[in-house]
C-alpha cells in the first residue's frame, strides 16, 4: 500500500506512541448506529452509513500507518457501554469484510467461467479450421472470424475483471480487517487524550 503524504497525516492527531487518531464526536451512543436497527443487541447493530463510510475513508487516507479510533461522547461512557461499542464495531467490520470476500469469490467464479467459455470457443474455431476445407464458403469464414472475436472478447472480460477488480477488493478486505481490530477509545467530550479514556485498550 502506498505511503500517504505527510501533509495528509498532519490533519490527524496522534497518540504519544505515534499512532494516528481517527476522531468521531457524537452526542449519544445511539447516533453511531443505523436508526432502523433498533431491536438488535449492540454487538449485532449496523453502524450508521455515514459513520462507517467516514471510518473507512479515514483508514484509506491514512494508509499503512497504525491508527486508533477515538469516540468522544457528551456523557461519560460506562465500562459496559465501552464493551458494547467495541464489540459492535468489530463485528460490523468483520461482517463487511466477509461480504467483500464473498463478492471476490463470486467475481473469481465468474471470471473463471468466462475464461473457460473463451477457451472453448477458441478450441471450436481451431477445430472448424482443421475440419473444413480451405475453400470454404463466405458464411463459414464469417462464422469462424466472429467466433474468434467473441472468444477474445470473453477472455479479455475475464482477465479485466480479475486484474482491475481483484486487487482493489483485496486491499479493501485488508482495510476492513484493520478497522475491525483497531484499538477503540471512548471518552467524554471534555477529554482529549485517548490515554485518559475510560477502558482505553
Amino acid at each position: 500500500m502506498r505511503q500517504p503524504k505527510k501533509s495528509i497525516l498532519n490533519r490527524y492527531a496522534r497518540t504519544d506512541d505515534g499512532k494516528v487518531i481517527i476522531d468521531v464526536a457524537t452526542a449519544r451512543i445511539e447516533d453511531l448506529y443505523n436508526r432502523l436497527d433498533l431491536v438488535s443487541p449492540y454487538f449485532r447493530k449496523d453502524l450508521d452509513g455515514n459513520v462507517a463510510n467516514y471510518l473507512l475513508e479515514c483508514a484509506r487516507e491514512i494508509g499503512p500507518s497504525p491508527f486508533v479510533i477515538r469516540l468522544s461522547l457528551s456523557q461519560e461512557p460506562t465500562p459496559k457501554m465501552i464493551t458494547w461499542v467495541r464489540n459492535s464495531i468489530c463485528s460490523f467490520f468483520l461482517y463487511w469484510k466477509d461480504l467483500e470476500k464473498r463478492r471476490v469469490r463470486k467475481m473469481l467464479r465468474t471470471s473463471s467461467i468466462l475464461l473457460a467459455v473463451g477457451i472453448a470457443i477458441v478450441a471450436i474455431v481451431i477445430w472448424m479450421n482443421r475440419l473444413l476445407p480451405a475453400a470454404r464458403g463466405v458464411l463459414t469464414s464469417v462464422l469462424a472470424e466472429g467466433l474468434t472475436v467473441a472468444a477474445w472478447v470473453v477472455m479479455w472480460e475475464s482477465m479485466a475483471s480479475f486484474l482491475v477488480l481483484w486487487l482493489p477488493r483485496r486491499s479493501e478486505i485488508k482495510l476492513l480487517d484493520r478497522l475491525a481490530h483497531a484499538p477503540i477509545f471512548l471518552s467524554a467530550t471534555k477529554q482529549n487524550d485517548p490515554r485518559s479514556a475510560v477502558g482505553a485498550a
